[in-house]
């Protein structure tokens, strides 16, 4: 393992452990690092399989804390993990077409996985028939239920997005072992 890919696992598992701070708060609710570190991941392990593995296996492990937390028992699957972890893998994906960092590429990424997101959770069949009908307009009732869930997705992915996107392309810049290959050969 080199120096970069230890720095990103470390900023991951960093940023993922805020999780923890919020996961009580109902106010909170959907405004943690995840979406972040999906495009991050995605963005910076030259490594593309590290950058699926190292975003969904840690998503994995803190949802299996967090729900053993909430529920005092361990809940490994429920109705909407498949299409949870698909939007996130959705999200590593792309992170992968980002190829420049920047403010514009990371918001317009951000935004995209927000939007993904809620169109793919957000599906009423996967809560049970007592929540929304399994119709159009069900779905439909469901995605204005879910607003203020993905409007805190987008703020966590913003804040945690310019922490994780901004802090590595600063620390690049004193440290040229963090850089990719072709970034150093650039050079």
């Amino acid at each position: 393992m080199n120096n970069r890919n230890t720095v990103l696992i470390l900023m991951i598992l960093g940023a993922v452990a805020m999780r923890f701070l919020t996961y009580q708060l109902p106010l909170m609710s959907n405004f943690t690092p995840v979406g972040a570190v999906a495009l991050f991941g995605g963005a910076y392990f030259t490594d593309k399989w590290k950058a699926y593995l190292v975003p969904l296996v840690t998503l994995f492990l803190s949802d299996m804390v967090i729900n053993y937390m909430y529920a005092e028992r361990n809940i490994i699957d429920y109705s909407a993990t498949f299409w949870v972890y698909l939007s996130f893998a959705i999200m590593v994906f792309i992170g992968t077409q980002i190829k420049k960092p920047n403010f514009i590429n990371v918001t317009a990424g951000s935004l995209l996985s927000v939007i993904i997101f809620w169109l793919l959770t957000d599906l009423p069949w996967l809560y049970g028939g007592e929540l929304y009908p399994h119709t159009l307009a069900g779905y439909g009732q469901s995605l204005v239920a879910a607003i203020p869930f993905q409007k805190n997705m987008l703020f966590g992915d913003a804040l945690f997005g310019l922490l994780l996107f901004g802090g590595f392309e600063l620390a690049k810049t004193k440290f040229v072992s963090l850089r990719s290959r072709h970034e150093q050969l650039a050079m």
